[in-house]
């Protein structure tokens, strides 16, 4: 190979370091530099453990500062163990829960669309026609009804308003025109 060829091949190493320098470039100096002072002070730590009121908080320094700069590495290490992990979990719950979630889904799809082909309102009554909810029980009823065909409470409004002579429903409790109260 001429020295072009081996300009032009990829180093083993390069993505971990194209990695760091998106990051930020900075970085490197910094955490080069907490690993040097950390096992500087480490070492120098060891003579002066039978003093321990500067022996071990050099100590203790010294290991801060390593952790810190290897900390990093660390984490790197940690997501590419932990992620192929948790891939396959997600994957295995996917697989496992698929038949479920498909039943649920194709039991709410034909439910919907029941209602919609019975035009989303009582049975026997079809869409084009107008109509009246039942102000007691909330059922759909025709225009031309009395009296609800479910609950048989009377389907015209009857309550006139002290206020603004409003006819309201025969139970309601605040005038549907002026907000008074009866």
């Amino acid at each position: 190979m001429d020295k072009e060829n081996i300009n032009d091949m990829p180093l083993i190493d390069a993505p971990a370091k194209a990695e760091e320098e998106k990051i930020n470039p900075g970085h490197e100096k910094t955490r080069n530099k907490l690993r040097k002072a950390g096992i500087i002070c480490i070492i120098a730590s060891l003579p002066l453990t039978c003093l321990p009121f500067i022996g071990f908080p050099l100590l203790f320094a010294g290991l801060v500062m390593t952790m810190m700069g290897y900390a990093g590495k660390l984490a790197r290490y940690q997501a590419a163990e932990i992620a192929p992990v948790q891939k396959d979990t997600f994957n295995y719950i996917a697989d496992g829960t698929q038949g479920g979630v498909r039943t649920v889904a194709n039991a709410a799809g034909e439910g919907l669309a029941t209602g919609f082909a019975a035009g989303g309102i009582n049975p026997g009554q079809t869409a084009a026609e107008p109509s009246v909810r039942c102000h007691k029980c909330n059922f759909i009823e025709t225009p031309e009804a009395k009296f609800c065909s479910e609950c048989g409470a009377p389907m015209e409004k009857t309550k006139p308003c002290p206020q603004c002579k409003e006819l309201n429903d025969p139970d309601a409790k605040f005038c549907d025109n002026c907000g008074g109260t009866f």
